[in-house]
């Protein structure tokens, strides 16, 4: 039975929501948690993180004049409310799929998304940078408002722009949405800060008692706010003993406050509007509100795939795979290691559960680090640990990855330590779309100096490619592995194999046309074989495995037997395997044929994997067809 919003049904933009006095605001924030709950229950998304923040986001669009102020929401996973009351309620099922709404803020999808988000800890630069060229431009009418989360507030690029925005004067309003947990419970000093500052009974029913007091009356001028701010600044850090971190920083620090109560966020909205200056509000929600479930595994319902609304018991798929993750591929290899070696280490900037690091965690917490959202950090932190003799697992997704090039040039490669990158996530990753999308690692990795970079056809590749990292201890050695489930179901090998660094396997002897495929794309191209020999073409098939350094004493073997040649990567088409063959083929004179399948040069927008597989002819009928063609041609 359709369910019936009474108020929600009128909602289509914030100036719908203005119409609404501030007593219909309780009714309207349950109406769009059920909602997101119902929709979010059949189209799997973030929803602990948007149940968390349903208040915050009303109240934020009834005080501000969005579009025209400009809100950014860090990261985007808890923006669900936002999209629904900013013209997307109707679309709202198309929400991660193909062809639909992206689950991310994006500016070309909506006016009211002010910046595109996807990846942490940016939106403080971002509306910083807003509110300096409105000064510039002479114009004060704006309003700038970052949200950004406990978990995000703590890495290096949040620490930068509160660092520059503090000493600016720039009218720009921070609301710090503490939930105490990002996808992992959240680690480190600026988590304990903050929970140092929530815990104060003494300053929390001073600040209480004193706003109460002051600053909800309907007539009150602006010289008690003024009072009770610089007051507040010297309490503060009496009360909570020295714990002045946002005003050391040059902010007016708010809070904390209750975020779930959309009264009291809307009156303290509408009194900070009106205070100039760089401005921290401190609120206070609980990740998965509403679903009892989800508020108490959090990490768990952060993003739950389908489950029932009414009770939120997670639903099994109808065909379970019966074949492991490459995640926890990695976890259970990692700790058989630990086990036999107390110098492997195990790091993660807070991907503790997503990475299968936890499988580690449990046996040896002492030796697994999660560093926070921190990915430079985590980078250079195990290169530290490589200069004292350490083994470091450094895993980190592949869009994430990006984030710390420069630590993986300078502080590792430069200086040949063996830091081991786990690369997960690593290709087309689905639904999270173009922020997520891990397609770029393999171009922007082959070019640095000194790096082994390679790719496992299935499972047993991949424990068999952890195990020869290793041992090799020579050279940073990055291994990129998918999302998902393996190939091989339960049949696995039973001890690890040391395999020979830069040689590739030749998984079938064909004639005429070469398939050098990299990773576990390779699986579908096993199938297209199946197909094209019902045709009568026999292709040579290769899994190529290491991008670097390129089995050469094969490929001259294959391109003297072969006239063409198919690379198939699920990565960037410049700067990968294609590339990387094509400059074998020229630098030693070859004049053979070179066609690629792989992603053109692009960003991937979202959608689920067999899509965007048969999208870009990554699928086994598509790898068919694109021979055929191309041996027509």
């Amino acid at each position: 039975m359709e369910k019936i919003y009474q108020l929600l049904n009128n909602i289509q933009f914030p100036e719908d929501l203005k119409k609404l006095t501030p007593s219909q605001l309780p009714q309207l924030c349950e109406e769009l948690r059920d909602f997101i709950i119902a929709k979010t229950a059949e189209n799997p998304g973030h929803l602990g993180s948007s149940l968390g923040t349903v208040e915050l986001t009303v109240a934020l669009h009834y005080v501000f004049d969005t579009p025209t102020d400009k809100l950014v929401w860090d990261v985007g996973h808890q923006a669900y409310c936002h999209k629904i009351i900013t013209g997307r309620k109707d679309m709202f099922e198309t929400n991660r799929r193909f062809g639909g709404i992206c689950g991310f803020p994006r500016m070309d999808e909506s006016e009211y998304d002010s910046f595109g988000t996807g990846h942490s800890s940016t939106s403080i630069s971002a509306i910083l940078g807003m509110a300096i060229a409105d000064k510039l431009s002479g114009n004060n009418k704006e309003n700038h408002i970052a949200v950004i989360g406990d978990g995000a507030i703590g890495g290096g690029m949040a620490f930068e722009a509160m660092n520059h925005a503090g000493a600016s004067n720039a009218n720009v309003l921070i609301v710090l949405n503490d939930n105490k947990i990002a996808i992992d419970k959240n680690v480190g000093a600026m988590s304990r800060y903050l929970l140092n500052i929530t815990t104060s009974p003494s300053y929390n029913r001073f600040k209480n008692r004193l706003w109460n007091l002051f600053t909800f009356h309907k007539n009150e001028s602006n010289k008690f706010i003024n009072f009770l701010s610089k007051t507040g600044n010297v309490l503060k850090g009496y009360m909570l003993r020295g714990s002045n971190l946002f005003q050391s920083l040059g902010f007016r620090y708010f809070g904390p406050a209750n975020g779930h109560d959309v009264l009291y966020l809307v009156k303290l909205l509408q009194q900070l509007k009106d205070i100039p200056g760089p401005k921290l509000l401190h609120v206070i929600t609980i990740k998965g509100r509403g679903l009892s479930l989800a508020e108490k595994d959090q990490t768990t319902y952060h993003a739950p795939g389908k489950f029932d609304p009414d009770t939120g018991e997670l639903i099994k798929a109808d065909t379970p795979n019966s074949s492991m993750k490459y995640q926890d591929v990695f976890g259970n290899t990692i700790l058989t290691l630990a086990k036999k070696d107390p110098k492997v280490i195990g790091i993660t900037p807070a991907m503790m559960t997503g990475s299968s690091l936890s499988i580690m965690q449990k046996v040896f917490p002492e030796r697994v680090f999660d560093v926070g959202i921190a990915e430079q950090h985590a980078v250079t932190f195990a290169a530290g640990l490589a200069t004292k003799g350490y083994i470091p697992f450094c895993n980190i997704y592949s869009s994430f990855l990006q984030r710390g090039y420069d630590q993986i040039i300078h502080d590792v490669a430069l200086q040949e330590l063996p830091v081991i990158f786990c690369i997960d996530r690593g290709g087309l990753v689905g639904e999270d779309g173009a922020t997520h999308q891990g397609i770029f690692d393999l171009a922007f990795l082959r070019a640095i100096p000194n790096m082994i970079i390679a790719s496992p056809l299935n499972e047993d590749a991949l424990e068999n490619l952890l195990y020869t990292a290793y041992l090799n201890q020579k050279n940073p050695f990055a291994i990129r592995y998918p999302r998902g489930n393996g190939v091989l179901g339960q049949t696995r090998q039973t001890e690890f194999k040391t395999l020979p660094i830069g040689k590739a396997n030749l998984l079938h002897s064909g004639k005429e046309i070469a398939i050098l495929s990299l990773g576990p794309i390779g699986n579908h191209v096993t199938e297209a074989i199946s197909l094209l020999n019902k045709q009568g073409i026999d292709p040579t098939h290769v899994d190529i495995q290491f991008l670097k350094p390129l089995d050469e004493d094969l490929l001259h073997t294959i391109v003297k037997e072969h006239p063409l040649l198919i690379t198939i990567e699920d990565g960037t088409v410049k700067g990968g395997l294609f590339s990387a063959v094509s400059d074998f083929l020229v630098l030693h004179h070859y004049s053979n044929q070179i066609r690629p399948i792989a992603i053109p040069d692009l960003f991937v927008e979202h959608g689920d994997l067999p899509n965007l597989y048969r999208k870009f002819g990554f699928d086994a009928q598509g790898i068919a067809d694109f021979i055929i063609r191309q041996r027509q041609s």
